[in-house]
């Protein structure tokens, strides 16, 4: 009974590290997607339509949104029959092929052709970012039942540690001048990994199945429980106000700084990585509405404040509040629905990260558009903008970057309201059945 015991502990280790291995390469994933888009851009959008190049970039950048929104709507039904081992196993062939295909698209001439293969390149990858999502939050829940928010807080912890890993791999390798498709081969890496450590694990079923609930009963849940609906539509406030300013973070305080923003993505997920270990005491202390409440206060003053920066100190001010805000919003959303509807299984799970993919897929093309508008309107138009340079240029795009990335600000604002409303309902319930 103690060899056995001792087998299963090892195997929920293995289970744990491998998740938070597929958490570090999505997050990888979105630091390389962050460092190599103005490059893109540069390379290959600029020559096919400078008048639309931030546009199509942001494009591009979405397709990862709705591969992720994709792979959860219909994998999170489906990953009880499709087996969370598949399912890491498709996630790790999506980050493979999909950076492949964009170091492809990289050395063809600057074409149509050459954008749907970055487009599809991408969009493959996202499938993997879903593909990972809807595994391995079921796969945490079930294997941690008695401790849910914070394993998942701890889980999505090593989201930011690849951001982080990812942008310093990114600084190193435009530093000593290697081409910046090395970004895209060093994602392939943890991927092969993935596929090695994924074959000695054994996967538990999700605790729906654990429940003896059949399909039809998880998807009843759906109709059962209209709060569920509650925390699926500010799912898609909170996802956006951490992923869509975060993917558009380099070539917003680039411009407007003067400096990498890519230094204020580390910085931000450093505080995020460190402060999802200690979400646990806190849920305990405020409960999930009450940490979203606070979170949402200070990720809306800190998103307009980081869009009108104006020099390193500032934005580094600004980001500080902006990461404490956004610290605790995916993994504890995931955690509240986890713990409140069981019976839903991973398809609950899975329908929260499709709210958050879908909205974001939307909003960064928004940002993109408003992006060439204000460039264009700045500078009098697609003419007098392709022949600005130096200082005149560099001003044209601080007016454009800053209108794009305030846009965001309002959605935290929003959000204050709901989360407090539903922690005070929550804290009078409490209290009444004491």
């Amino acid at each position: 009974m103690d060899s056995e015991n001792a087998q299963l502990a090892a195997n929920r280790r293995l289970l744990f590290i491998l998740s938070n291995l597929a958490i570090f390469m999505i997050g990888l994933g979105f630091a390389v997607r962050t460092a190599i888009v103005g490059d893109l851009q540069g390379d290959l959008f600029d020559e096919l339509d400078l008048a639309r190049s931030a546009t199509m970039a942001a494009e591009v950048l979405a397709a990862t949104f709705i591969g992720f929104a994709l792979t959860l709507l219909f994998g999170a039904a489906l990953v009880d029959l499709i087996g969370m081992r598949r399912m890491l196993l498709f996630s790790a062939f999506g980050y493979f092929l999909g950076s492949a295909m964009v170091v492809g698209a990289s050395i063809m001439a600057p074409t149509e052709t050459a954008y749907w293969v970055v487009y599809f390149g991408l969009l493959l990858t996202g499938l993997g970012w879903g593909a990972v999502e809807a595994a391995t939050n079921p796969l945490v829940a079930a294997a941690y039942p008695e401790e849910k928010t914070h394993r998942l807080n701890i889980l999505h912890a090593w989201w930011p540690a690849g951001i982080v890993i990812g942008g310093l791999i990114g600084i190193f390798i435009a530093t000593v001048g290697m081409p910046w498709q090395v970004n895209l081969l060093v994602l392939m890496i943890p991927a092969v990994v993935l596929v090695l450590m994924v074959q000695r694990a054994e996967f538990p079923v999700t605790e729906r199945v654990a429940m003896g609930l059949s399909y039809e009963e998880m998807f009843e849940q759906l109709f059962r429980s209209p709060g569920f609906w509650i925390w699926f539509v500010c799912m898609m406030g909170t996802v956006t106000a951490e992923l869509a300013p975060s993917q558009w973070v380099n070539v917003t305080l680039t411009n407007v700084v003067g400096m990498s923003g890519i230094w204020v993505l580390i910085y931000i997920n450093v505080l995020i990585f460190v402060g999802r270990h200690f979400a646990g005491p806190l849920v305990n202390r405020l409960s999930s509405p009450g940490l979203l409440t606070i979170g949402c206060a200070l990720a809306a003053p800190g998103l307009y404040f980081l869009a009108i920066a104006n020099s390193p100190m500032a934005a580094f001010a600004a980001a500080t509040l902006w990461a404490l805000g956004i610290c605790y919003f995916y993994p504890t959303m995931i955690g509240a629905v986890a713990e409140r509807y069981p019976a839903g299984g991973a398809l609950m799970i899975g329908l929260m990260g499709f709210a958050g993919g879908l909205a974001t897929q939307f909003l960064l093309p928004v940002m993109g558009a408003i992006f060439d508008k204000a460039k264009l309107a700045a500078a009098g138009g697609v003419a007098e903008f392709s022949a600005l340079e130096g200082e005149g240029l560099a001003e044209v795009l601080r007016i454009a970057s800053t209108q794009s990335f305030q846009i965001v600000a309002v959605i935290p604002l929003c959000l204050i309201p709901v989360f407090a409303i539903l922690w005070f309902v929550e804290r009078r319930r409490s209290y009444a059945n004491k």
